[in-house]
């Protein structure tokens, strides 16, 4: 007598029972046929011209001129107080600045943005006024924190400037007393902003004040 192995019997596995497949198909997106490049890609392209294997893209050089210097803002370093220490909070691995072209840059010869964290007294006016005026032009100002925007709890002090914006012409406003690495991004989400308009409209826009 001729004895046969056992033929496994393997269960149909039931997936949909599982909560993270049923939330996968229910929230899952696919993109649709006509998203075939980025929004971005789409900002600066004149034309994008498709054929089968890839695609081709013609633009100006002012326009990739202009995206480049709206995506690679490099704010000086010129922390003043304890706004300051949310500053380096923002750059750091955390909250990463960097995935928006920002790098901070320790020279004012090759930086466009100023970002005023603190207190700016008197005796200090004057050396922040140098380093504006060293940066190369088109050149951008943050005012950080209650201190450099308008003075502060240090306001009636006979040592305090009431606000930077009486040294160095203001782009955006940041509140707060420190304000958080969030409202510094930002902030500084609204500042590419007002370069993006720029670069379209050779004139600058008012102040931006966040709320």
């Amino acid at each position: 007598m001729e004895v046969k192995p056992p033929i496994p019997q393997v269960p149909v596995p039931g997936w949909g029972e599982f909560k993270d497949l049923q939330e996968w198909e229910k929230h899952h997106q696919e993109r649709s046929p006509g998203d075939r490049t980025s929004e971005t890609l789409a900002s600066i392209a004149e034309a994008i011209h498709h054929f089968p294997g890839g695609w081709i893209v013609t633009t100006s050089t002012e326009k990739i001129f202009n995206w480049a210097r709206k995506s690679s803002i490099w704010p000086v370093t010129f922390g003043l107080a304890c706004c300051a220490i949310e500053m380096m909070a923002t750059f750091a691995s955390r909250f990463d600045v960097e995935r928006f072209g920002m790098v901070p840059w320790a020279s004012p010869r090759h930086s466009d943005l100023m970002i005023v964290s603190g207190t700016v007294t008197i005796k200090m006016a004057p050396m922040l006024k140098r380093i504006y005026d060293q940066m190369p032009d088109p050149k951008w100002v943050v005012s950080m924190g209650s201190c450099a925007n308008s003075g502060g709890p240090f306001r009636h002090g006979y040592h305090v400037v009431k606000g930077v914006d009486r040294v160095v012409p203001v782009d955006v406003y940041v509140p707060g007393c420190p304000p958080t690495p969030d409202s510094l991004m930002y902030g500084l989400l609204k500042l590419q902003e007002q370069v993006a308009e720029f670069q379209k409209t050779g004139a600058r826009p008012t102040p931006t004040e966040l709320p």
